[in-house]
């Protein structure tokens, strides 16, 4: 059973669920997670398309989803080496830097400390989000677009242009879940018709939209 809800992080959303002998899928969403798994905490990369977790059959998960480009900040790692990883905690920060604490809110709290965010990151997730172009964000940022490629790929994993992509799919999922018709889904999340709604769902899920409506999907 997957639940979720607000954190104390803003932005950033706690969930658990406990794991199952099948595969469960993962959807793209442009952000990285801390996950606690039976005690032992890892960080869940981004997915350009959706994954499926094995091996944690039974195990409890305790997550905490950061908002995008936040987590590799709190890190120090470019988000673009661990795109479609789950990498030890322990592997990416020097040992002192490793939280005392199983925790995903108090570990995001010890990370969090004494950090200043970039606040560009933050308003190149939220321009892309609102449908900006990338020309555009880049002016509205001071960025030229190589820079703001550049970026991108340090702090999402991937280029502007597929952030935005994903978002675009993101904001089709509940729609899709709730059985809204096709068409109406495809015109409010910013495809050009259903046909495209549907290639873009299959690219980046890997199933039909319908099949989106019951997934096996375990968190994010």
């Amino acid at each position: 059973m997957y639940s979720e809800w607000p954190s104390s992080v803003p932005g950033a959303i706690r969930w658990t669920s406990v794991g199952s002998a099948a595969p469960a899928l993962i959807l793209p969403d442009g952000c990285m997670d801390v996950i606690v798994v039976d005690g032992a905490p890892i960080v869940a990369g981004p997915d350009a398309v959706a994954a499926r977790t094995t091996g944690y059959d039974g195990a409890r998960l305790d997550g905490l989803r950061f908002p995008s480009g936040m987590l590799p900040q709190l890190l120090g790692i470019a988000a673009d080496e661990l795109t479609g990883r789950r990498v030890d905690l322990a592997d990416i920060l020097s040992p002192r830097r490793i939280p005392r604490t199983v925790d995903p809110e108090a570990i995001a709290a010890a990370l969090l400390d004494g950090v200043e965010l970039d606040r560009r990151i933050g308003a190149v997730a939220v321009r892309l989000r609102a449908g900006r172009t990338v020309g555009d964000v880049a002016a509205e940022t001071g960025l030229d677009e190589r820079a703001l490629h550049r970026l991108a790929r340090r702090s999402f994993g991937y280029g502007p242009k597929t952030l935005a992509r994903i978002q675009r799919f993101q904001r089709a999922v509940g729609p899709i879940r709730a059985g809204r018709a096709l068409a109406e889904v495809a015109a409010a999340s910013g495809y050009a018709d259903q046909a495209h709604l549907t290639r873009e769902v299959r690219a980046l899920a890997g199933c039909t939209p319908r099949a989106l409506v019951a997934p096996d999907r375990v968190h994010r």
